[in-house]
């Protein structure tokens, strides 16, 4: 399979010793992305805390970065990606933050270098907007959340 390249740069050297995004496996979809924290970060239960990475990335046109909670935070800790998935438009160039939330009732520690979220490179399509006066009908027509489950 071929590979896209994917450019990274660091922001500060002050973070040097944090790894760049890695995959785990070799089937891993999603590469850990670490936080870039001097000292330890609280995210107080029912909070939200945006934390830095201390990159920015060159995401080729037509991909977008999709950033997503780790499983492992989110059953252990109840901690997770706010905005999930959220967006890195390939056209954006500032630091990566990572939006967590803690839906916890106890108050969670982000030290320097833990893994917070998944990011996964993900192919994008743009739409030619037609306006239109109709859409063609289907058998479930405008029925809302649930409708399908319900015969």
């Amino acid at each position: 399979m071929d590979k896209i390249e994917l450019k990274i740069k660091r922001l500060s050297q002050e973070f040097w010793d944090i790894a760049l995004p890695t995959y785990s496996t070799e089937g891993s979809s999603g590469m850990d992305i670490r936080a870039a924290v001097n000292n330890e970060e609280v995210i107080s239960s029912g909070k939200v805390k945006l934390i830095p990475t201390n990159i920015a990335v060159e995401i080729p046109k037509g991909f977008e970065i999709q950033v997503r909670p780790r499983s492992g935070l989110a059953v252990k800790n109840g901690i997770g990606v706010l905005n999930s998935p959220g967006t890195i438009d390939s056209d954006y160039r500032g630091e990566v933050k990572i939006i967590l939330f803690n839906f916890s009732d106890k108050d969670f520690v982000i030290k320097r270098g833990d893994r917070i979220a998944q990011l996964v490179l993900a192919k994008t399509y743009s739409a030619n907007i037609i306006e239109s006066t109709e859409l063609v009908e289907t058998e479930r027509g405008a029925g809302g959340f649930g409708h399908t489950g319900s015969k």
